[in-house]
């Protein structure tokens, strides 16, 4: 590379060679670029950008950064034209803004709002789209300085990430927090959500209802869960859901020196312990009907005093030891089965006083006796959604009642009434018109005439005499009717005290039965 020209140089070198390069193609332009970034030194998007502004001349003045030589082409003036459009569009983006603009500038002018100097009027109108959005920056800045508070990343960082693997074998304490919406069909609205808490160790599980997702009312419903835990909590584990995952939480938690963790996002396997309870406890408990509400909250809390202690003191789980993958197979490794409150008075860390109180509450407490609250609750639970409110129903009887069903209980399929379905009504009505409603007279006289004469037969006889009427698909329907018909007649040859005008009623209706 040769010596550096002065600046002078480099300036007339420039005047000279920008006309050539304007019109040369690419491929000789690449050239002149080449050439001139070797004698003036400049890099090579500056000489690119100084060789693409047109040719300065006393006719046609350089137009540099919104300048006219050393005149601003968008001054104050233009700049305050900009802004009262802009309210008066409603804050549009730069873009839409130039689009309406004459329309918008015209109707304000014709109604008295804006009186603009000729030359003003044509330099706004003349604008570009990224001239308007960077001469409205700094307004646009200082109209949205109160935007809606975000959800701090500083939060995100100060909760560490705990997966599924990271646990091990923690004591009695750590527990895995999460929602469960019944809402039915459809999130809209407003419905009631259950805040579950399930400790690793034990699988001991608490749970109760909150009227909306809050962050304030998360904490309350913590404070609920951990009076009822029979050991103290040593740390929370939550998703990313923003009811959990803010300062108010995490205050809370800093304060009663609980640790504070979050499982991955879109990783559900990271809380398989809460996941697990959410639908083999709760869905078990509740069903998926939409539940909305403080007498529903009501009714729901109800439910839950009693299987809590049904779920934690009389329903074994079992819990992953661990698993082994052979090929596409995996072979998983459980303990024998235990209640969380047995899985708590075999484990060392539990204080003896929490072991005491823990066989205390179990000795006193009544399998069948909650289980009959909790098919109470559900009653009510079901009533509400349907909207009975009659005092008799299912899952509404005695203790006494309840006891002696027990037995043939079974037989009635689902008991619980979160889950029952109501039975469809047996369809009584036709659906189209009977085909055979003009000749059933004949046919019935045909059968009398010939008892044993089939139904494929008759409808033969049918086509034969009526040709067209009677389409082949038809056949089926005239053997259903046949066969009702003779099952009628049957029955009054068995039944000889069978009143003869209920016979023939019992005829009417199977020649007016449904196709």
């Amino acid at each position: 590379m040769g010596k550096k020209v002065s600046s002078q140089t480099r300036r007339e070198l420039l005047e000279a060679v920008r006309r050539r390069y304007c019109e040369s193609s690419k491929m000789d332009k690449a050239g002149i670029l080449n050439e001139l970034v070797a004698l003036t030194g400049y890099h090579r998007k500056h000489v690119v950008r100084l060789l693409g502004q047109p040719v300065c001349s006393s006719e046609a003045p350089a137009v540099r950064d919104g300048c006219v030589g050393n005149r601003r082409l968008y001054d104050e003036a233009v700049r305050e034209v900009l802004i009262v459009t802009w309210e008066a569009s409603d804050r549009m983006c730069g873009k839409r803004l130039k689009a309406i603009l004459p329309e918008l500038v015209e109707a304000m002018e014709r109604h008295g709002h804006l009186r603009l100097d000729a030359e003003v009027r044509r330099r706004v109108l003349r604008a570009s789209a990224a001239t308007i959005d960077r001469l409205l920056k700094p307004v646009r800045q200082g109209a949205h300085s109160h935007r809606k508070r975000r959800r701090s990343v500083k939060v995100n960082k100060d909760i560490p990430v705990r997966t599924f693997a990271d646990w091990g074998q923690p004591e009695p304490g750590c527990l895995e927090i999460d929602f469960v919406l019944h809402s039915g069909m459809s999130v809209a609205g407003s419905f009631l959500y259950t805040l579950v808490a399930t400790d690793v160790c034990s699988g001991w599980t608490e749970f109760v209802p909150l009227l909306a997702r809050e962050q304030a009312l998360v904490v309350v419903g913590l404070e609920v869960l951990f009076r009822q835990m029979p050991f103290p909590v040593r740390g929370v584990n939550s998703d990313n859901d923003s009811a959990f995952i803010n300062d108010t939480l995490l205050a809370f938690c800093r304060e009663h020196q609980i640790a504070f963790t979050r499982s991955r996002a879109y990783h559900k396997n990271d809380q398989a312990w809460v996941e697990q309870k959410n639908g083999g406890v709760i869905r078990r408990l509740v069903g998926y009907d939409r539940l909305s509400g403080v007498v529903a909250g009501q009714a729901l809390a109800h439910l839950y005093q009693a299987a809590r202690l049904h779920v934690n003191h009389f329903q074994p789980s079992f819990k992953l030891l661990g698993k082994e993958r052979k090929g596409a197979k995996i072979r998983r490794a459980y303990e024998p089965p235990a209640t969380p409150c047995e899985r708590l008075l075999r484990h060392p860390a539990v204080d003896d006083n929490v072991k005491a109180k823990l066989r205390s509450q179990r000795a006193e407490l009544d399998p069948v006796k909650l289980l009959h609250s909790i098919r109470q609750s559900q009653a009510a639970l079901a009533a509400l959604v349907a909207g009975d409110s009659s005092p008799q129903g299912p899952g509404r009887e005695s203790l006494d009642q309840f006891l002696s069903q027990l037995p043939q209980l079974w037989r009635s399929g689902e008991v619980r009434s979160t889950h029952r379905r109501p039975s469809p009504n047996p369809r009584r009505w036709r659906t189209r018109r009977d085909p055979f409603e003009t000749v059933w007279t004949d046919v019935l006289r045909w059968l009398q005439e010939s008892p044993d004469i089939t139904a494929k037969e008759l409808f033969e006889h049918l086509q034969q005499e009526q040709p067209g009427r009677f389409p082949d698909g038809q056949l089926r329907t005239l053997q259903r009717r046949i066969r009702e018909w003779r099952q009628v007649m049957a029955k009054t040859l068995v039944y000889s005290c069978t009143d003869e005008n209920n016979q023939i009623a019992d005829i009417q209706v199977v020649g007016a039965g449904s196709v």
